[in-house]
């Protein structure tokens, strides 16, 4: 990381948001770890498409007068393991703003937390962000705070950046911006509930016993390269045949772990039917899913109204969402 040093902010509250994203050619599965700074890099290349209608603000300040960090998660407190997931975060910013002091955090989700949307991605890249900010911790391109970012979830390093990216080492890149393409996602909520599964067990168990996870791995990189000159090249049919078939090699690897893991129900599967259906009639549209039973389907942004009717008329899903391409994040401050 590579982050200039300003001032501390003391007394003052940093403010962040962050938008989820949502991987249409997928990231499952890290690599090996040889110390705390590598945590949550990636085993295979991924994109992604960060949106604008879903997000997490965090407020961070400093609380000297605590014993350890503390927080709230949409007004409730955190529990210990909450913080523990945000500690690599506030820990790694601490050793490089050579600072000692807990943090407080404050962080609201607008957006079904631990429910296979993305809601980790978003909630982590604001409080790296915020509280990069706060210990006076800058970064010019981004790929610094997308590290920061990275400790603590993942694709958390995506949401960092705006529009299309890319995620491959240490850090995320931004491919295009979000006014590079006029497509919409439509996102067919089966389930707003927390998984019974969080992604990183359900991902570290498939690397560990699924058989089919080699295969996954190996076959990642074609499918990323055809994804990535998809969004170029603004050619939605070749990007939904690569999303497709990446969501698909990726539940497969999933559905071979011991004991299997498998968050599809039956209203994502009829929500595919539906999909297949559309695209046959000759829309150009496709779909994704994530670690959760939550239906994402890409389409022009022209052809919302169709595709938002259809899931509806399936009546299966408890709300059917819409939402652009989004920005990256943004951070205010202000006093506590």
């Amino acid at each position: 990381m590579s982050f200039s040093q300003t001032e501390l902010l003391v007394g003052k509250c940093v403010r962040a948001r962050a938008h989820i994203n949502i991987a249409l050619i997928k990231y499952w599965g890290k690599a090996p770890q040889r110390h705390a700074l590598e945590a949550n890099l990636p085993a295979v290349p991924s994109l992604s498409l960060t949106l604008q209608e879903m997000y997490t603000d965090t407020a961070v300040r400093f609380n000297p007068g605590a014993s350890s960090d503390s927080g709230t998660l949409n007004g409730v407190t955190m529990d210990a393991a909450t913080i523990g997931r945000c500690r690599p975060i506030l820990d790694r910013v601490r050793e490089l703003a050579d600072v000692a002091s807990p943090f407080h955090i404050e962080s609201v989700n607008a957006v079904p937390t631990a429910a296979g949307l993305a809601s980790s991605a978003s909630s982590m890249a604001a409080l790296a962000a915020a509280v990069a900010k706060l210990t006076g911790l800058e970064d010019s391109t981004g790929e610094s705070l997308s590290e920061l970012a990275r400790l603590g979830s993942g694709s958390a390093s995506r949401s960092v950046f705006g529009g299309w990216v890319t995620w491959e080492g240490p850090h995320a890149r931004p491919l295009a911006p979000e006014s590079h393409w006029d497509v919409s996602l439509v996102i067919g909520v089966v389930a707003r509930g927390r998984k019974k599964i969080g992604s990183r067990e359900a991902m570290n168990r498939t690397a560990k016993t699924s058989p089919l996870y080699a295969g996954w791995v190996q076959s990642s990189r074609e499918l990323f390269e055809r994804g990535v000159a998809a969004v170029r090249d603004k050619d939605l049919p070749r990007l939904c045949d690569a999303m497709e078939l990446s969501t698909l090699r990726m539940h497969a690897s999933a559905m071979g772990a011991e004991p299997p893991v498998l968050y599809w129900k039956g209203t994502s599967m009829a929500g595919i039917e539906i999909v297949r259906e559309l695209r046959g009639a000759g829309l150009e549209v496709g779909w994704t899913m994530d670690a959760g039973p939550n239906l994402k389907v890409l389409c022009a942004t022209q052809d919302v109204p169709q595709v938002k009717e259809a899931l509806e008329s399936l009546g299966g899903f408890e709300d059917v969402l819409v939402s652009g391409p989004g920005p990256g994040v943004t951070v205010s401050v202000d006093a506590p």
